[in-house]
């Protein structure tokens, strides 16, 4: 007896390929390298890496907006998505996230981009990071816990 869970197949995909999984990538990735851009800025002082940290927030910011919109059409038209209490979760922390994110990369815009970063834009950061951790973690359990964007058939 398999307790393999059947599969719940994407709504947002291309050929089967769902987009939201496909779309997160960047905006996490710019996201965690703000930490290091902060961090850069903090000790060393060097301007370019406060400015390189706006570009770094308004990527993983816009990115993680739209890319939350293919998960949000996961969750809303998918009736087994949106019995998961695990999915509700994973949205809930994701737009905590995303909120957090938006509002540090709207602090860093205007003349001086690092004057921010000590220690507002640092808290944010570090904040934002912690929630992608767990948001990630909640989106594991979707896709390996109830197969959520998972096409067994092949």
């Amino acid at each position: 007896m398999s307790t393999t869970p059947e599969p719940i197949l994407s709504r947002a995909a291309i050929a089967g390929h769902p987009l939201h999984p496909m779309f997160i990538h960047f905006p996490v990735a710019a996201l965690i390298g703000l930490v290091g851009t902060d961090a850069a800025h903090l000790l060393g002082g060097d301007p370019f890496w406060a400015r390189a940290g706006v570009w770094m927030a308004g990527v993983g910011a816009l990115g993680g907006w739209g890319a939350s919109l293919a998960g949000l059409v996961d969750l809303l038209a998918v009736a087994r998505v949106r019995r998961l209490i695990t999915a509700w979760m994973h949205a809930l922390v994701a737009v905590m996230m995303l909120s957090l994110a938006t509002l540090n990369w709207l602090l860093r815009l205007g003349e001086d981009p690092g004057a921010l970063i000590d220690p507002w834009g640092g808290l944010l950061t570090l904040v934002t990071a912690t929630f992608i951790g767990l948001a990630a973690y909640l989106g594991g359990r979707l896709v390996y816990e109830h197969a959520v964007g998972v096409d067994t058939s092949t």
